[in-house]
């Protein structure tokens, strides 16, 4: 009687490979970016910024490894948009539990992407492509630098502006992150207004199928 081998372990294979464990990584500095958030203390929220661009700069470094490394998994494409997204709503909530952000542009930002991803959802089980569009980019990147300008919140001199100017120009990180986030919230229904209408075209088109 032949022994039945046991299937390989596939979860456990993927769990511990190079690019999820970059991914898993990323959503543990989560906690430490929202414990030093700090309305008060300039060195915590400068902190606060690094370890937040860190997190979020990971998103290429470990897409980046699955590519060149040939380990691009299941997993990974399941804990990569979900660290990208926790890591935006956790520090939004925080911020709105921290008065710097207003609560109705926190609910526009969130309340788009959980929306898109459920028509993501829905498309990929229906085998509807979709294509993405540039708006989504920017939006993503107007995201960035805002939420991490309203991390560091306080106001700095403008670097060099002491050697042009008479006086030093002030930068009030926190207003230009907020006008940043505006911008982005727009962008983001603009462009999730784009997504809805080309997931409804992709739906009712007929099917080519025989």
């Amino acid at each position: 009687m032949t022994a039945v081998e046991r299937p390989t372990n596939n979860l456990r294979t993927e769990l511990t490979n190079l690019p999820n464990v970059v991914t898993m990584g990323r959503v543990l500095l989560i906690p430490f970016v929202l414990l030093l958030i700090d309305n008060y203390n300039p060195l915590r929220t400068f902190l606060a910024s690094l370890l937040y661009i860190g997190a979020a700069a990971g998103d290429a470094l470990d897409g980046y490894l699955a590519r060149t490394r040939n380990q691009v998994s299941v997993l990974g494409k399941f804990l990569d948009p979900l660290a990208d997204k926790l890591i935006v709503t956790a520090v939004l909530v925080y911020m709105v539990e921290m008065g710097r952000a207003p609560a109705s542009l926190v609910v526009v930002l969130i309340g788009r992407d959980l929306a898109i991803n459920g028509l993501r959802s829905i498309a990929s089980a229906q085998g509807l492509v979709i294509a993405a569009s540039d708006g989504g980019k920017i939006k993503t990147a107007l995201q960035l630098v805002g939420i991490m300008t309203m991390l560091i919140h306080f106001r700095y001199p403008l670097v060099g502006s002491g050697a042009v100017f008479a006086q030093p120009i002030s930068v009030d990180y926190h207003r230009v992150g907020l006008i940043l986030l505006m911008l982005s919230a727009v962008v983001s229904v603009l462009s999730g207004v784009d997504y809805m209408r080309k997931f409804f075209s992709a739906a009712w088109r007929p099917s080519t199928t025989p």
